[in-house]
């Protein structure tokens, strides 16, 4: 990983993150996305441009920087006392918050990073953070349980294409279809709605 993209986890480096990352929620907000600059990030974060620059390279990265913040779970998955209902629930919520327009926008963010950067690959984490905890809960109750890079590719990867192409196409019956295929147990594919 780049040494931009490395913080402390507090001192004076977390706390310009924090203010510049802040900025640019304000300043979306207030102004509108096209609207940013660099300039202007750093004048209402308090810092100066060359402290960005320095920091983040260019506009783009930090906004990548932004997304991947913005993609990082709140809490960890919510039991619902079965890996099955586990995977369930996580793939309907992981679906609706990442099919959202904000969603959406912060996944094409963070993409746009430099892939030495690892925005991209930081995002892949917190996706398999989140299925490992629900992993290690399952297992804990007794269940079997697939390995993550399997849930990655069967249940994640699948998400991922429908969200940034095919949104429309979405629903708890296919997020369904696609547990029960990671489970190895056969559910039917649900009607397209192209």
């Amino acid at each position: 990983m780049n040494a931009r993209a490395t913080t402390r986890p507090g001192g004076r480096s977390a706390r310009v993150q924090q203010s510049v990352h802040q900025a640019v929620r304000d300043l979306e907000a207030e102004l509108g996305r096209e609207a940013l600059t660099v300039p202007l990030i750093a004048a209402r974060a308090g810092v100066t441009p060359s402290t960005v620059y320095r920091r983040w390279g260019d506009l783009r990265e930090l906004l990548s920087d932004v997304a991947v913040e913005r993609l990082r779970p709140d809490a960890p998955p919510a039991d619902h006392g079965s890996l099955r209902a586990d995977l369930e629930a996580w793939a309907v919520q992981f679906a609706e918050e990442m099919s959202s327009t904000a969603g959406r926008t912060y996944i094409r963010d963070a993409l746009l990073g430099d892939l030495e950067q690892g925005n991209a690959a930081r995002c892949s984490d917190y996706a398999a953070e989140q299925l490992k905890a629900i992993g290690v809960r399952a297992a804990g109750r007794g269940e079997a349980v697939p390995d993550v890079e399997s849930l990655l590719d069967v249940v994640v990867a699948p998400l991922m294409y429908r969200i940034l192409f095919r949104p429309w196409d979405l629903s708890a019956a296919y997020t369904d279809h696609l547990v029960a295929a990671a489970l190895g147990r056969s559910a039917p594919l649900p009607p397209s709605k192209s």
